[in-house]
């Protein structure tokens, strides 16, 4: 975890421990921030391991504690990935279960603390099947799919890329593939970015997963389109579930100057106890 570099030193990141648990060993697994908290699913947990682990470990960062969740119905999966929703779901799209690549969404019910299968739709045109895979999250009911897919796909020059819609009120999905593709990639990571400048909007970038050395945009949407964690001057946000008193004691926690101007790229994910440090600039720099 990053945190900040005390008052007086020069400003950016400083890595420092935060947590040691036999819990949180494991790959191939999803991290999902989520109410101030990490739900860390599936995963391998040991080295030369074939069958994906079908626990939840919820990650309390202000404390420091990891606790196996004990929810109902919980799915085995590995190379998957997972996106919060509405506050309250965590979905997980696709991975590999033991014994094939899914494309399905299963959502843990964090108030109730019950996995859900939810249903595809009339209409869902699924990928193949999913692994090592990135869900980047547009909106409570949108989400953006890329990454490798199974059967005779994995043999194409280029991947697929699927926009996921999801209903958490009728706990349904359903799949629509765009007309773009990117090289085909998987174990990568995905990014999205606003746009400065004078047409200001988003772009989705995939970092990694192939033998390509510069990142490939993967969806670009004008200004408007996206509401997401970023302001436009490149400021602290919080996101809408959270109040401005945490982002602020995040600030103080993480020791930003009292109206020392952010970078284009800073961010700050404020969740009751959990704030992250960001970055700043000193007045005196460029």
């Amino acid at each position: 975890m990053a945190g900040a570099v005390p008052p007086g030193r020069a400003s950016g990141w400083a890595w420092r421990p935060v947590a040691r648990d036999a819990l949180l060993a494991r790959a191939f697994h999803s991290c999902t921030e989520l109410r101030g908290q990490f739900y860390l699913v599936g995963g391998l947990l040991a080295g030369g391991a074939r069958e994906p682990s079908s626990d939840t470990v919820v990650f309390d960062p202000a404390r420091g504690q990891a606790v196996r969740l004990g929810a109902q119905g919980t799915p085995p999966r590995s190379h998957h990935d997972a996106a919060p929703v509405g506050g309250r779901w965590l979905c997980v799209v696709g991975g590999w279960d033991g014994s094939r690549r899914l494309a399905t969404v299963t959502a843990l019910d964090t108030e109730r603390g019950v996995w859900e299968a939810w249903t595809a739709t009339p209409g869902d045109c699924p990928p193949a099947g999913l692994s090592s895979h990135t869900c980047t999250r547009l909106s409570d009911r949108e989400l953006r799919v890329a990454g490798r897919e199974g059967g005779i796909r994995t043999q194409r020059r280029y991947g697929s890329i699927y926009t996921l819609r999801l209903d958490p009120n009728a706990r349904t999905y359903c799949y629509k593939e765009e007309g773009c593709h990117t090289a085909s990639r998987s174990g990568h990571s995905a990014a999205l970015l606003q746009i400065p400048g004078p047409h200001p909007g988003h772009q989705l970038l995939l970092f990694g997963g192939c033998n390509l050395a510069e990142p490939e945009v993967a969806g670009h949407w004008s200004h408007g389109k996206i509401k997401s964690f970023l302001s436009p001057q490149g400021g602290t946000t919080c996101c809408p579930s959270f109040d401005g008193t945490a982002c602020k004691a995040g600030e103080q926690w993480a020791g930003v100057p009292e109206g020392a101007p952010r970078t284009t790229a800073s961010l700050m994910f404020c969740g009751r106890a959990l704030c992250c440090a960001v970055w700043w600039r000193n007045s005196d720099q460029s």
